[in-house]
């Protein structure tokens, strides 16, 4: 198939594959009374009671922000995300920038940061449906061992001053989360400056930014991360959403190497997908990912420094054909205190892998929920993601995900 000829069918199915939604997120008081139940009986656990008459601030630790640097962010993608030259890539590409409704690159920052913002504005009334923040991620670029940038193999770029800024625009809505690869040669400087204008996580995605985290070359960015109080969230598992060439990076056991100097950290999507090699075994074997995260949720040495981290979880790919790192997490109860929420977004609004019939065959969710999530999600995918999750129950024994598990960890200081 020719260039031309794959590019004018991709204007064709974008927008059926990302963001073809069908009504406004301010338009959310037009949900049918039974939808608009079901959102309500979702934050129903969050609300003021006469014991605790503050609402239950809610969280959401896995917001990413992607710019294009229309706006003098400084953010960029990859140029052949954009090349009629990469005709998949950039229809890939168009997808996400379709499920986050921009449709126009030279205002890609503002779109991208105005859909957001009309999501979250669109939840509902504040004394219903308490909100609370979401960590947006910065993204830091692909570095090579001698501390040079790696331009080709970096896919996009958030720098951390365009989401402190974001953040101290709106400090009731977001908290900055930064993103420092640790073979910068200025990497304990650069942590340094963003712990010191408050940042407390600091963001990975080692597939996509050539991070080894068991690399000795870690070892005094994990010192100075303890010492600054400084946590992680690091994607563990296959990556699917951006390019890779590097997914051996995404096995869980290389996270030990910061547990084991005392960091704290949230293992995102709780390595649900894809297979990592068994360090442990004498014969190197590869396992699910999934099985290598719960061996360090399980290591007693690692209580209260490993968590995971839910986001993407619900995906058609990660449910899989058997659901079983979701029916595992719902069974595991003694786990739920150490797992957090988050969205991924703009991943719940990609349409091609938000599958709600897959969830309804397993038993977590009935065929009538489905079809309230479905109009739900047509309205503010964000707030499907959360009305989802809430309502996620173990096929046997009904077991739910905690209202705990998505509010501001208790022990936190933000």
């Amino acid at each position: 198939m020719g260039i031309a000829t794959m590019l004018s069918l991709s204007s064709c199915v974008v927008s059926e594959l990302g963001g073809a939604f069908d009504h406004d997120p301010a338009d959310i008081d037009r949900l049918s009374p039974e939808a608009q139940a079901l959102v309500d009986q979702a934050f129903a656990e969050f609300l003021p009671t006469d014991a605790n008459p503050a609402p239950r601030e809610l969280i959401d630790f896995h917001t990413h922000v992607v710019g294009v640097g229309s706006s003098g962010s400084g953010a960029y993608v990859h140029s052949d995300l954009e090349s009629s030259w990469n005709p998949v890539r950039r229809v890939k590409y168009g997808v996400f920038m379709s499920a986050c409704c921009v449709h126009d690159l030279g205002q890609g920052d503002e779109q991208y940061m105005g859909r957001l913002h009309a999501l979250i504005d669109g939840i509902g009334p504040d004394d219903r449906r308490p909100w609370g923040r979401h960590c947006i991620f910065a993204f830091d670029q692909n570095y090579r061992l001698d501390g040079t940038v790696d331009l080709d193999r970096t896919e996009f770029y958030t720098p951390n001053d365009y989401v402190f800024e974001l953040a101290a625009e709106h400090p009731d809505r977001f908290i900055p989360v930064m993103s420092v690869h640790p073979y910068r040669s200025d990497a304990i400087e650069a942590l340094e400056r963003w712990a010191a204008r408050g940042g407390r996580i600091c963001k990975w995605l080692p597939n996509v930014m050539g991070i080894d985290p068991s690399h000795p070359r870690c070892e005094p960015f994990y010192d100075k991360m303890r010492e600054l109080g400084v946590a992680l969230i690091s994607h563990a598992g296959t990556e699917s959403a951006v390019r890779s060439g590097q997914q051996e990076l995404g096995n869980p056991l290389l996270l030990r190497a910061a547990l084991d100097r005392g960091v704290q950290v949230f293992v995102a999507h709780c390595g649900s997908l894809g297979q990592g090699i068994d360090f442990d075994s004498p014969d190197q074997e590869r396992v699910p990912n999934f099985d290598l995260f719960l061996r360090l949720m399980d290591e007693p040495r690692y209580e209260g420094l490993v968590f995971g981290e839910i986001s993407a979880i619900t995906q058609v790919n990660r449910v899989g054909s058997k659901g079983r790192p979701l029916l595992t997490l719902l069974a595991r109860a003694d786990l739920h205190p150490r797992l957090v929420n988050g969205s991924d977004y703009p991943i719940p609004a990609v349409n091609c892998v938000i599958w709600t019939r897959r969830l309804v065959k397993y038993g977590f969710l009935t065929d009538e929920e489905r079809t309230l999530l479905n109009e739900i999600y047509e309205y503010n995918p964000l707030l499907f993601d959360f009305v989802s999750k809430r309502l996620l129950r173990h096929p046997e024994s009904g077991q739910r995900f905690p209202p705990e598990m998505f509010t501001i960890p208790a022990n936190w200081e933000w």
